[in-house]
């Protein structure tokens, strides 16, 4: 790992901007930007059986289960972590986090911070429920913040865009119920290890992370 690289988790309930924000981050740091909701709907779309177990989770909104989540993200953080990382949506439990403490310690590349993501609940929605992805390549659209030129067809390639199930309002709902009951004790677990940092993450996503960047300076200053 690079000496001044950095060791983070993006934490937040589902639409609060952990994938922009890592994005972000990850162009500023040179860290690697590491989303395990990413790697299981890739799993899926290649129809692995792994990653077609994930779906009938993800379909219906629900977690996936923790043991495929904690094997794909150690995979990842073996291979890529070394330089520096930004975990995205990733630890999601308890169980997870504390898995993942093990893992990083066997890989001397603790964790330095977890920035908790905080956004009002009709603002999550709002921002769940606009969102569209190419079915033939892939690229992500915002109907208000990143609309296409031509409705409902990709700018890079001309596929249809369509609404992914877990975006739909009464998968978004139940996400959102999902993240109350069994996701926010792990603010308590990171909270209690004096690594827990909280983010207003309402505004623009520019002054989201001016705001990271400036804690991400204090803690490796």
């Amino acid at each position: 790992m690079a000496k001044n690289g950095v060791r983070m988790a993006l934490f937040g309930p589902p639409g609060v901007g952990k994938g922009t924000q890592a994005a972000l981050i990850r162009e500023s740091a040179g860290a690697a930007h590491i989303s395990t909701g990413d790697a299981l709907r890739k799993a899926a779309a290649e129809g692995t059986a792994v990653g077609l177990k994930a779906k009938s989770y993800m379909d219906r909104g629900e977690l996936v289960p923790d043991e495929i989540v904690i094997a794909i993200a150690k995979d990842i953080l073996g291979r890529e972590g070394r330089r520096g990382f930004i975990l995205d949506g990733f630890p999601r439990t308890v169980v997870q986090a504390r898995a993942l403490d093990e893992a990083l310690a066997q890989l001397a590349m603790p964790l330095q911070v977890v920035v908790n993501l905080q956004a009002p609940e009709e603002e999550l929605v709002r921002r769940l429920s606009g969102r569209r992805v190419c079915v033939k390549c892939g690229e992500n659209y915002h109907l208000e913040s990143k609309p296409p030129t031509a409705a409902g067809a990709c700018d890079a390639c001309g596929g249809e865009l369509a609404q992914r199930d877990d975006d739909k309002p009464e998968a978004i709902r139940n996400r959102l119920g999902v993240y109350r009951e069994k996701t926010a004790p792990v603010i308590d677990y990171y909270a209690d290890r004096s690594v827990l940092r909280n983010v207003d993450a309402s505004g623009p996503a520019d002054q989201v992370f001016r705001k990271i960047e400036s804690l991400l300076g204090s803690i490796r200053g």
